[in-house]
């Protein structure tokens, strides 16, 4: 009997800690912006990727992230070598070497992905209330680790930082306030 109380404990502790970001395309985020501006965060993806499906898990359900980007951020979800046509920039971006037989397995890079200089999976995309790229950062992020580009994009002190020396003082003097 105790053994089920703990595991009930635990669970309820664990689903009390996730919460749902808000998940739009890039053509919505696009479109929310030019009623309300606000940067997006665009998840780039594949299908077959642990650090992806970690970051899933781990950083994008912890409880204070998602409501900090939900608060702060336009949340787009990206399969990098999936098969969706995007609009973007006055351009669309297809995958014209798609092979639907391979769709939970490796397949060819998406074009959008190149255009924002997408290198490695997982990859978050950071744009301007424009739509702008910021930048992209490559990796798996915990969440204190994602906190610090959250709140740097949203400040804008990324605007301040020409040398690595100046981001790396800013990460050093950073203080998490996520948990987890």
């Amino acid at each position: 009997m105790k053994k089920i109380l703990l595991l009930l404990v635990v669970l309820v502790a664990t689903f009390a800690n996730a919460q749902e970001i808000n998940w739009v395309t890039l053509e919505e985020a696009i479109a929310l912006q030019k009623k309300t501006p606000k940067k997006i965060m665009m998840d780039v993806y594949t299908n077959w990727c642990g650090p992806c499906k970690m970051l899933d898990k781990n950083t994008f359900q912890n409880k204070d992230v998602a409501n900090y980007v939900n608060e702060h951020y336009y949340a787009v979800k990206f399969n990098a070598e999936g098969n969706d046509k995007v609009t973007y920039d006055g351009k669309t971006f297809t995958n014209p070497k798609y092979n639907p037989a391979n769709a939970n397995r490796r397949n060819s890079t998406h074009e959008l992905s190149r255009y924002f200089q997408v290198q490695a999976y997982p990859t978050i995309v950071f744009m301007d209330e424009k739509g702008g790229l910021i930048a992209p950062i490559k990796g798996y992020q915990k969440p204190s680790e994602l906190e610090l580009y959250l709140k740097l994009f949203r400040s804008d002190k990324h605007k301040e930082m020409d040398t690595q020396e100046k981001f790396y003082e800013y990460s050093k003097a950073f203080k998490p306030e996520f948990k987890g």
